[in-house]
């Protein structure tokens, strides 16, 4: 009953144009206050602090960071040029250029909302230019930031490292080929919607000018190798590998390529400021509902009812995938791992899962989470920076999430996909 009512409150102040944060706050609050646990509202404060000084989360303002200065320094600028030289002229154009800079730039950033409001400006202006459909450039833009979490580093993966006492670098292993299905999945999508609609193709380049932009690239390029390269051998942790990032970020805008001056440093670091705040402010009131959630026991009791229906365990992997995915269209994505990963880890060992395998989908469930509304954040990131409404452009990466969701569901059920790398690790 308490699990109803909190989804109607919920859902119900979001659309009647409530934010997000507001919403989830409110309710949760609000419910706890209504159920004569007023005393229980003082560590409110307590777990809005705890849910944005993680160690994990202080990765988040930094990969923000970077984001903004490979977008003013000219490192994204020579990924993109790269990634248009390569694929530019396949069908679907810059929408192509668009997924396979986000590869290349899941190396770096290691969260979708870096990805979408970093990479996805200088994609977002380049798409709109060459003439295509604002609303389409905006829908590939938030759709391909969700490769970053995926593809290493990826703090997803290491958020659930924590909560389930898995390897980071099996995990990070584990990621790579999802996050290639992922972008040929969204690369098959572009080209279907390309070729309705008639959006331009770029001319296909000779290879002497391919090679150009190639070594143009290659200093940006080398982040990935050093954040890469860092993390696999043990010199700094994911979080830290954020500084690197940063600090090479830093290097090559203001020493190499120099085009970013101090005062444009100095405003560069106050707009990540700004983005920061808005991102870790949903962070911190979604860590005290998913409190106030496991308070209430409302994960137990959904998940007891629907695991109740069947012990069939490809059914009970698909009511698994069910839950991940409602959840996250309400809750952050790392507050569902956190709230869920205890609850089903049992669940998961009984029908014989590995967890790496479970950790792949509880993520590709998660990127989903980043795509629906009402609580998706790469949809607000894009948004915000595009001006496209939310709710065209959450029609617009139906196409993708359909997509991922196949993603999902051949790692679900075919786990070489997932567990073949880690094997080697």
């Amino acid at each position: 009953m308490i699990a109803l009512i909190v989804c109607v409150l919920l859902v119900g102040l979001m659309l009647i144009g409530v934010p997000v944060c507001v919403a989830m706050g409110i309710t949760s609050a609000g419910v706890f206050a209504a159920l004569g646990n007023g005393k229980i509202l003082a560590v409110m404060a307590q777990r809005i602090y705890n849910g944005t000084t993680g160690f994990t989360m202080l990765a988040i303002p930094f990969f923000i960071l970077a984001g903004n200065l490979m977008n003013n320094g000219g490192i994204t600028d020579r990924i993109f040029n790269f990634a248009k030289a390569m694929v530019g002229h396949w069908p679907g154009g810059l929408g192509q250029v668009n997924i396979f800079s986000s590869v290349l730039f899941s190396g770096m950033s290691g969260a979708a909302v870096a990805d979408a409001a970093g990479l996805g400006m200088i994609e977002m202006k380049a798409m709109d230019d060459a003439g295509f459909d604002h609303r389409f450039s905006a829908g590939i833009t938030a759709a391909s930031s969700t490769i970053g979490p995926v593809i290493p580093p990826s703090i997803p993966f290491v958020v659930y490292s924590t909560c389930s006492g898995v390897s980071v670098a099996k995990l990070f292993a584990a990621g790579f080929i999802p996050g290639a299905l992922m972008a040929l999945a969204m690369a098959a999508c572009v080209y279907v919607i390309s070729v309705r609609k008639g959006f331009p193709v770029g001319e296909r380049m000779p290879w002497r000018l391919r090679l150009k932009y190639f070594v143009d690239a290659v200093p940006s390029l080398m982040t990935v190798v050093i954040i890469i390269g860092g993390i696999w051998s043990g010199l700094f942790t994911p979080t830290e590998a954020a500084i690197v990032a940063t600090a090479y970020a830093i290097f090559l805008s203001c020493v190499v390529y120099r085009q970013v001056s101090f005062r444009r440093l100095l405003e560069v670091i106050y707009e990540s400021l700004i983005t920061s705040c808005k991102t870790l402010f949903i962070i911190a009131i979604a860590n005290f509902l998913a409190y106030f959630m496991i308070h209430r026991r409302i994960p137990n009791q959904i998940i007891v009812g629907l695991t109740g229906i069947t012990a069939n365990p490809a059914a009970l992997i698909l009511i698994i995938i069910f839950i991940l995915i409602i959840l996250g269209m309400f809750l952050e994505g790392t507050a569902v791992i956190l709230i869920v990963t205890p609850i089903f880890l049992p669940i998961i060992k009984q029908i014989g899962m590995s967890y790496v395998q479970f950790g792949v989908i509880m993520i590709l469930a998660s990127m989903i989470g980043l795509l629906t509304p009402p609580v998706g954040m790469s949809l607000y990131a894009v948004s915000s920076v595009t001006g496209v409404k939310l709710i065209d452009l959450s029609k617009e990466v139906l196409p993708y999430v359909l997509g991922i969701l196949l993603v999902l569901l051949l790692c679900a059920f075919c786990p070489p996909l997932s567990c073949w790398l880690p094997s080697f690790v």
